[in-house]
């Protein structure tokens, strides 16, 4: 099973020592509130540059964002977007095949969506649904588990060839944890729709899980595209890690646009008709 242990020292961010200290934990070793949101600030800042430089040099990145449900990969990638563009970072996350999709080569459907100079994709879950998802509910053959298992190292290496700068990040939640948070939302009508018949078949599943991880990571934990754990049973932590170790692995400068000029209103004559002949929504607030 996958087994989450408790990391007592700070995160190791850009600038990138920080010392220990209780101003930043809480008892149990969570992350308290206001140091994360100085930090969360600071890297999204970081982000931003980032995303300038990718565009300005024309770079292709690629991160991949895999793990259990309730994982946190959907906060992460929430607060990634949070302050960049969404046409430089742009975040994908597919539905199930359609019944056209489902007789094609299984990679072919994620190849549109890969990115182009200037960009960086966010894949919520990717094209590992294969050997996770469809292996331990049975939605694909053991023929087409292990065609991926052959197939995927290969595929990846050739991106990687191409050019492409491919991150893998696999959040890895304890059992407990992932208990916690379905009872969290089912706790919450509002949060409820977030609890899906596949989440709960997955929760009971949680040991195959476990043995699908680890067949994924043992054939496709390669040199060229590692995998990347990020321990998540601390939203605040999973976040604020996986951001930093995506910065410091993408080489970048920091560049932001000029300033500009704002220019002044153009006079055109033109008289607008009155105000009252449009419908504006009630103003309640």
């Amino acid at each position: 099973m996958d087994h989450v242990e408790a990391e007592l020292q700070p995160p190791h961010l850009s600038e990138w020592d920080r010392p220990a200290g209780s101003e930043y934990y809480h008892s149990d070793g969570r992350l308290r509130k206001k140091f994360y949101e100085k930090e969360l600030k600071r890297l999204q800042e970081e982000l931003v540059q980032l995303q300038h430089w990718v565009q300005q040099e024309g770079l292709r990145v690629l991160v991949i964002f895999e793990g259990r449900g309730s994982a946190g990969k959907g906060g992460v990638i929430k607060r990634i977007g949070e302050r960049t563009s969404p046409r430089i970072v742009r975040t994908e996350a597919l539905p199930k095949p359609t019944e056209r999709e489902s007789t094609q080569w299984y990679f072919q459907r994620y190849v549109p969506l890969l990115p182009s100079g200037g960009e960086i994709v966010l894949f919520d879950r990717s094209w590992y649904n294969r050997s996770n998802v469809e292996w331990v509910m049975g939605f694909c053959t053991e023929k087409q588990h292990a065609e991926f298992l052959r197939t995927c190292p290969e595929f990846e290496r050739m991106l990687v060839r191409s050019g492409i700068i491919l991150l893998k990040y696999w959040f890895s939640i304890s059992y407990e944890e992932q208990e916690r948070r379905f009872n969290a939302r089912n706790e919450e009508p509002l949060k409820r729709w977030k609890l899906s018949d596949m989440d709960l078949e997955e929760h009971r599943r949680y040991v195959r899980y476990s043995m699908a991880k680890d067949t994924t990571f043992q054939y496709t934990d390669i040199k060229q595209a590692p995998w990347y754990v990020v321990p998540s049973d601390c939203k605040r932590r999973a976040r604020l890690n996986c951001i930093g170790h995506m910065l410091k692995m993408i080489p970048y400068e920091k560049t932001v646009p000029d300033p500009v000029e704002i220019p002044a209103r153009e006079d055109v004559a033109y008289i607008r008709p009155p105000m009252a002949d449009q419908t504006f929504v009630d103003q309640i607030y």
